[in-house]
């Protein structure tokens, strides 16, 4: 994935050189709203971070390595995403879209509903659940079949570096959370709150990318010129 995103980023006829205006921006609005929720949930005790993996800077309550990490994390799936793009033109999972996100904010919905008093997994749930629905019935995103693609392969390095961060091969977790705001479900030592705040986060960055790079209509966002790879 590295390879293809670094191949990507001086590759001639992909140049994500160009585009470093859009990611800048798609980069950086996120991270502002979602270091506010961290700083919010940090000093309300949902989570924290061990001092003895972290350099001990920070703002706020936020150690500087947490800041760096809604940059640098959406800066390389926004890449990975241009490159995928790029070299696996046709949508294969447009078709199914839809479906996939109408079923995924329903469920989000019931179940951020039913654990209403846990207050990361209702707030990541509900969020998800509503942005989605924006993005699926009102903007009628047509980029989401290409998102989907992208966030199922990074999942795979995500498993590796959010388990080594949640306790996984390592004698204490790097980030701890509050056992009393969560459903209590892992994936190894992954909370399973966790992948869905990431997809808030990587849609986040990925629909103002595409908003930004097109320069559409909302109604229309992400239906570049390319017909036949929408298919």
């Amino acid at each position: 994935m590295h390879y293809v995103s670094a191949h990507c980023k001086f590759y001639r006829k992909a140049p994500f050189y160009k585009k470093w205006k859009y990611a800048s921006v798609a980069i950086l609005v996120p991270a502002v709203l979602f270091i506010l929720w961290d700083e919010i949930f940090t000093s309300m005790g949902i989570w924290g971070f061990n001092a003895s993996y972290v350099t001990g800077f920070r703002i706020g309550s936020l150690p500087v390595e947490e800041i760096l990490f809604f940059i640098c994390i959406p800066y390389a799936c926004v890449f990975t995403y241009f490159a995928l793009k790029y070299f696996i033109q046709k949508d294969i999972a447009f078709p199914y879209q839809n479906s996939i996100s109408f079923i995924v904010i329903i469920l989000l919905f019931i179940v951020g509903i039913y654990y209403v008093e846990k207050f990361y997994t209702t707030v990541t749930f509900i969020s998800l659940s509503f942005y989605l629905a924006y993005l699926t019935f009102k903007i009628r995103a047509r980029f989401l079949g290409h998102f989907y693609l992208m966030f199922g392969l990074i999942m795979i390095p995500f498993l590796l570096t959010n388990g080594i961060l949640t306790g996984s091969f390592i004698k204490d977790e790097v980030v701890w959370y509050n056992d009393s705001a969560h459903m209590g479900f892992r994936i190894g030592t992954i909370p399973i709150e966790d992948f869905f705040y990431a997809m808030l986060l990587l849609l986040s960055n990925i629909s103002i990318f595409e908003w930004l790079q097109f320069k559409v209509t909302p109604k229309t966002v992400g239906t570049e010129k390319r017909t036949n790879n929408l298919v």
